[in-house]
């Protein structure tokens, strides 16, 4: 596919492109772990950040003296974009007159489908980035067993959880600020001693993804609840698993392939793009085509830590 040029450009609806690219489906987290940062070719080396990147710098200098410069990362692993493509369609009997288009509440609606296809399917991606054992070192992974389960009465998650963050903390001199757990590990937590305990002190709500945050110390705590099948849909797989992240990633303002963090979703810019309303005459309906450019990568693998079997 040619980039996109003033020329091409003309095929693209703006108003549904701005709508995908303000979309967001519900439920879907791989993006506190991967935000998105654009770049503006298909093919680069990523920028990969080491411990110098998330340290503390001392700015203080004399008059005269040499102003400190901190290097922000370096070239890393040949990365390039891979392009995704889903046609949104709306059957011409959906629209009522056969020689009209379909409006824009017809064409979001096509839209939105395709573009929930499009997000779980990054949604894995980036999960399984996150929860691959190998792409962490021996000290930033560890992998729980019989009663130090968390589904296991005596259990100690905070303790887990602490010792997660001090490995991260002793190799970037930051706490991991986000953790990521799954919907069963969720669940997990909610009938936990520990925490009913913890609670009883506080409140008599239930157990929230805040109250989670505020026990085990980090800034956000989230729950991936999405879950894929890939054919038979009679069987259904958690898309986060059984495990657990904790990772620094930069919060507020722009993501940028130059700020620190545990990692990126790099998307092409201008994407995701809707294309112009296009008629098919064979399957008599309207097309709108969603196209995105993108690909998750780990970029300070060492300001994350892994959790495998967290529960029996």
């Amino acid at each position: 596919m040619a980039p996109l040029n003033n020329a091409s450009a003309r095929v693209v609806d703006p108003v549904l492109s701005q709508f995908a690219r303000g979309y967001q489906q519900a439920g879907l987290i791989g993006r506190v772990l991967f935000p998105r940062a654009f770049v503006p070719v298909r093919g680069f080396k990523r920028v990969e950040f080491g411990k110098e990147g998330f340290r503390l710098y001392n700015t203080r200098r004399a008059p005269g003296t040499a102003t400190k410069r901190l290097v922000f990362g370096y070239d890393g692993k040949p990365a390039s974009l891979d392009q995704h493509g889903l046609d949104g369609v709306v059957p011409r009997e959906h629209v009522g007159e056969a020689a009209a288009g379909p409006g824009i509440d017809l064409q979001q609606e096509a839209s939105r489908v395709v573009l929930d296809a499009m997000q779980l399917d990054e949604e894995v991606s980036q999960a399984a980035l996150a929860t691959t054992a190998g792409n962490y070192a021996a000290a930033n992974k560890v992998t729980l067993a019989g009663s130090d389960q968390w589904s296991h009465a005596d259990s100690k998650p905070k303790d887990a959880v602490k010792e997660g963050k001090e490995a991260v903390r002793s190799k970037i001199g930051r706490n991991p600020n986000v953790m990521v757990i799954s919907k069963p590990i969720f669940n997990a937590l909610d009938d936990h001693p520990a925490l009913l305990d913890k609670l009883k002190y506080t409140s008599g709500a239930s157990i929230t993804t805040d109250i989670l945050a505020r026990y085990f110390d980090v800034d956000k705590v989230v729950v991936g609840e999405a879950v894929y099948t890939d054919g038979d849909e009679t069987s259904f797989t958690d898309v986060w698993g059984n495990f657990c992240v904790l990772a620094y990633v930069p919060q507020g303002g722009q993501p940028s392939v130059r700020v620190p963090s545990y990692g990126y979703t790099y998307t092409l810019a201008g994407h995701p793009f809707v294309e112009q309303t296009r008629w098919d005459a064979d399957a008599k309906s309207w097309i709108n085509g969603v196209t995105d450019e993108r690909s998750a990568e780990l970029v300070g693998a060492e300001a994350g830590y892994l959790m495998s079997s967290v529960i029996a």
